[in-house]
């Protein structure tokens, strides 16, 4: 069952395409971990909201339990991220991408 009349497919997918657009500017523009930490959580966002809309486009829930996986993978992305964050801020003063070839040694 296929509900293609249905007016909020288009701009959430457009809304999913954007979010994802601008999270993989910010991946490959910034230098910052913290930004590129949130630019992957937006692109994840991009995902799920582009997954529930193609889910209810088919009336299958599907989709919105991979979206479920999708946001417990995110949150301990996210935990992880932080803790190595303050980790290494506390190492090196910094958190760049600049002197991250210095954890080697």
């Amino acid at each position: 069952m296929n509900h293609v009349g249905d007016p909020f497919i288009f701009p959430a997918l457009i809304t999913g395409a954007a979010l994802f657009a601008v999270g993989l500017a910010g991946i490959t523009l910034r230098r910052s971990l913290i930004a590129i930490l949130m630019c992957i959580e937006l692109m994840l966002t991009g995902v799920n909201l582009t997954l529930v809309t193609f889910a209810r486009a088919n009336a299958d829930l599907n989709g919105q339990i991979m979206v479920f996986f999708i946001v417990t993978v995110a949150a301990a992305e996210g935990a992880i991220g932080l803790g190595l964050l303050i980790a290494l801020y506390r190492n090196m003063k910094e958190v760049g991408t600049a002197h991250l070839n210095q954890m080697k040694e």
